[in-house]
């Protein structure tokens, strides 16, 4: 007998429709090596999808993944977590639960937490994660039966003081200590990282995110994995790949715009088909980070797979220059504008209030986001005095 353990799915998770491709091909991935290695059941460990309602074209793909699973017979135990928890009860995970693609084992029967038997003889029983760690004040409540004599699972979703990675120190955590003891494996989730350890007699295991959620996970880890886990408990952390990521970091201290730029534009070379991420940090000498010319560097990277780059650490001196008092919002505003105008002969006041004037609304009582939406798109139009092109008419 073995078993799977995933976490941190997020299905769904990327804007990019590339990048979020990548991670259903990562979770198809995961699944097709779970039918290959013939595991007795898989469990996943909360945040399946990247929130509790996600997009019908989502629910679909991951819909007909876990079909394949059912095909083989192997049954597939889910939590919610952070992200795919909702307290109203409608999630997702409840859909496919209903159309017996999933169990969903976070569940209480009289105060007593429910413990399911897989075919295979494993024990699982789990609670949910919430926003914020509060499912961390819910475990003082959980009771549950004594552990038969038999190897037995406990799925949760939640940073554990004594296991959290270093760069989540800051992190307020719930200690190990506030899990239910007697466990032979604890099925971990939430850090988006690979972490093992122990409790008592039992395991406890992270297998980290399944595909990267953001810049700086893509950056540092590449890809994700997942555990397989057999009878004798030893745990084994299988990697998933579905594209190769290639990472550069520039160093833009002292240079202008245009050397920054060439820089970048020559690391291009074959990256064909890659996903590539760029970190541009750094004081520039001269000019703004905004004279960089992005277009052309998207177009030197056009034959990768997807490009991001990251510019959040790159300043400049010039840029540097504008200094901002103290003061109401409104005065600094007014200072910032004044000291560019000053800079910047012939630009009109008038229009930069507007604009600001414009964009600067709030939503009344009883309009709808699109309305307001629309009004704030309206005003902004009027503002840049382009309601010819848009064909708008001033009220």
């Amino acid at each position: 007998m073995k078993f799977a353990h995933l976490s941190d799915v997020h299905l769904g998770s990327w804007r990019e429709d590339s990048l979020r491709q990548l991670g259903m091909q990562a979770f198809n991935r995961a699944i097709d090596i779970c039918i290959e290695e013939n595991v007795g059941c898989i469990l996943i460990s909360g945040d399946l999808f990247n929130t509790s309602m996600p997009s019908i074209d989502v629910l679909k793909e991951a819909a007909a993944i876990l079909s394949k699973v059912k095909e083989h017979d192997i049954n597939v135990y889910v939590i919610p977590g952070s992200h795919d928890y909702s307290a109203s009860g409608k999630t997702m995970i409840d859909v496919l639960e209903k159309s017996g693609l999933i169990l969903n084992v976070a569940k209480l029967e009289n105060g007593k937490l429910e413990h399911f038997i897989d075919k295979t003889g494993l024990m699982i029983a789990g609670w949910h994660g919430r926003k914020g760690g509060l499912e961390r004040y819910e475990y003082r409540d959980i009771k549950l039966e004594n552990q038969e004599n038999r190897i037995s699972v406990f799925m949760f979703h939640t940073m554990l003081e004594e296991f959290k990675p270093e760069a989540l120190d800051i992190v307020d955590c719930m200690s190990v200590n506030e899990l239910p003891a007697g466990f032979s494996y604890y099925a971990g989730g939430h850090p988006h990282y690979v972490i093992q350890g122990g409790y008592g007699n039992g395991k406890i295991a992270y297998p980290g995110a399944l595909f990267p959620n953001n810049f700086k996970e893509l950056e540092k880890f590449k890809h994700g994995g997942f555990y397989i886990i057999d009878d004798k408990l030893s745990i084994t952390w299988i990697p998933v790949y579905v594209k190769e990521v290639v990472s550069f970091s520039i160093n833009a201290d002292g240079k202008s715009p245009s050397e920054v730029e060439n820089e970048v534009v020559q690391l291009a070379e074959k990256m064909q088909d890659k996903v590539v991420t760029i970190r541009i940090a750094g004081m520039l000498r001269e000019g703004k980070p905004s004279d960089i010319n992005h277009k052309r560097i998207d177009n030197a990277f056009s034959h990768a797979y997807f490009l991001l780059k990251n510019t959040n650490k790159l300043n400049s001196i010039e840029a540097g220059k504008i200094g901002v008092k103290q003061g109401s919002v409104e005065q600094v505003e007014k200072d910032i504008i004044d000291e560019y105008l000053t800079k910047n002969v012939g630009h009109n006041i008038s229009f930069v209030n507007n604009l600001i004037a414009a964009l600067d609304k709030e939503k009344e009582d009883g309009e709808t986001n699109a309305d307001f939406e629309n009004r704030v798109v309206k005003d902004a139009i009027m503002a840049l005095a382009l309601e010819e092109e848009y064909d708008i008419k001033k009220d």
